[in-house]
């Protein structure tokens, strides 16, 4: 049992793969994680693709759920004075009884646009941490990956990137919410997801930037607490505790670049350098498949 520090990958139907990995693996594949995970180019394509380059264990779908946390860090730290903002201006709207105030009406938008993935990931769950879960399968993340980047080159071409995030509407914050549904597909990515709807509705690549991570903060924070609770429940050991310590950790600090990096890259250029990324990836895979270079 991976509970008292051995190798076994499933507990209780759960994958936990990134016990065996140890400290050193799990650290690099937190770098990984934490630079992919808010970039639009999709962590769990490279949580399945870097360790079987490597030839490394599969650290399983617990430990990217687990591992959003770190995005969470990051993404509250980059955006600390617009996450006040949005808390206490919220919060005294409703002292004031001010529904109007654009700080209630964002926070009420972020809370409509994560209805819809909660209510997914609970459906899907028993599919989605299931150990061999189909939909881990590196044909469906690489075609992910081809779908989505053509969507976000779609929405980077046709899209007018004019919009301010001020003028985002709770009929934008949905859309928004209903796309990150779609990351729920392992290679899908949710902030490539929430990214694309964003500037289809035409909002400026930065501001588009800043809605995809301040809208996704619930989603992840739920998330990342749920597999945290999952892995206590099926009795995860110390060993286990401290391996995904020390990759949250890494990843925190990687995540928070993988920030700055898209900022600056969306403000000087625009997304089409990960569009690039992610086709090359998903077709780069398919081939590989298809060839036999990688196990799927």
């Amino acid at each position: 049992m991976v509970a008292n520090g051995a190798t076994d990958a499933c507990v209780q139907g759960i994958d936990t793969g990134f016990v065996s990995l140890g400290y050193v693996r799990v650290a690099v594949l937190g770098v990984v994680q934490g630079l992919t995970e808010l970039l639009p180019i999709s962590s769990t394509a490279h949580m399945r693709v870097v360790p079987g380059l490597l030839g490394w264990q599969d650290p399983g779908s617990a430990f990217s759920a687990a591992m959003q946390l770190a995005a969470l860090a990051a993404v509250v730290s980059y955006y600390w004075r617009d996450v006040r903002e949005i808390a206490v201006g919220s919060v005294t709207a409703v002292i004031r009884k001010d529904y109007y105030s654009p700080d209630f009406r964002f926070a009420v938008g972020i809370a409509l646009a994560t209805v819809p993935i909660v209510i997914a990931g609970v459906l899907l769950s028993p599919v989605l941490n299931a150990c061999n879960s189909p939909l881990r399968t590196l044909p469906v993340i690489a075609w992910a990956c081809v779908v989505m980047g053509l969507l976000l080159a779609l929405a980077e071409a046709a899209a007018r990137h004019v919009r301010p995030a001020g003028s985002a509407k709770l009929r934008d914050m949905l859309a928004v919410g209903l796309a990150q549904v779609c990351a729920l597909v392992p290679g899908v990515s949710r902030s490539g997801s929430t990214l694309t709807g964003a500037l289809m509705l035409g909002f400026q690549r930065a501001d588009a930037a800043r809605i995809s991570f301040i809208l996704g903060l619930p989603a992840i924070l739920l998330a990342g607490l749920r597999e945290i609770w999952i892995l206590h429940k099926a009795g995860l050991g110390a060993a286990g505790w401290s391996v995904l310590a020390v990759g949250l950790a890494v990843a925190s600090v990687s995540a928070f670049a993988a920030i700055w990096l898209l900022m600056r890259v969306l403000e000087r250029f625009s997304a089409w350098p990960f569009v690039l990324y992610r086709i090359a990836l998903g077709l780069g895979l398919l081939v590989a498949l298809h060839f036999g270079l990688i196990a799927a």
